[in-house]
């Protein structure tokens, strides 16, 4: 598997649509994912048109999921007409680009009843220790 150049080909129909998505990168077990403009139809290891950022979902020692896009270049293929992935809407939606995507709302949503049910199981466990 080659690279994907970041200025990406340069070569694609004006007229196919176009889809701003994740072009997966890295090691196994290590994720490391370019976001990406392509023609729709395209596997997501073909050439891109253009590479507008990067997002690496491993947490690093500070428990930070870093991310970085070109936002002038993210507003120009939107406002072309290019369709968006839900996990690149995601993205955005927490830099602040779009509106937040629903699934944040739900995945934050489930994270504290997940904690709120951690935390009765321990004060119960206290309880029974006592």
């Amino acid at each position: 598997m080659s690279l994907i150049p970041a200025s990406g080909t340069g070569r694609f129909w004006a007229r196919s649509a176009k889809i701003i998505r994740f072009a997966r990168q890295g090691c196994t077990n290590r994720p490391f994912y370019h976001i990406v403009v392509m023609e729709r139809r395209k596997d997501q290891y073909q050439p891109v048109i253009e590479q507008l950022g990067t997002y690496d979902p491993i947490p690093n020692e500070y428990n930070e999921k870093l991310a970085s896009f070109n936002f002038e270049r993210v507003r120009y293929w939107l406002g072309s007409g290019a369709h968006i992935t839900s996990g690149v809407a995601e993205l955005l939606g927490v830099a602040g680009l779009l509106p937040i995507h629903p699934r944040t709302y739900m995945t934050a949503w489930r994270n504290r009843q997940k904690a709120a049910k951690l935390e009765e199981m321990k004060n119960t466990e206290q309880k029974l220790e006592e």
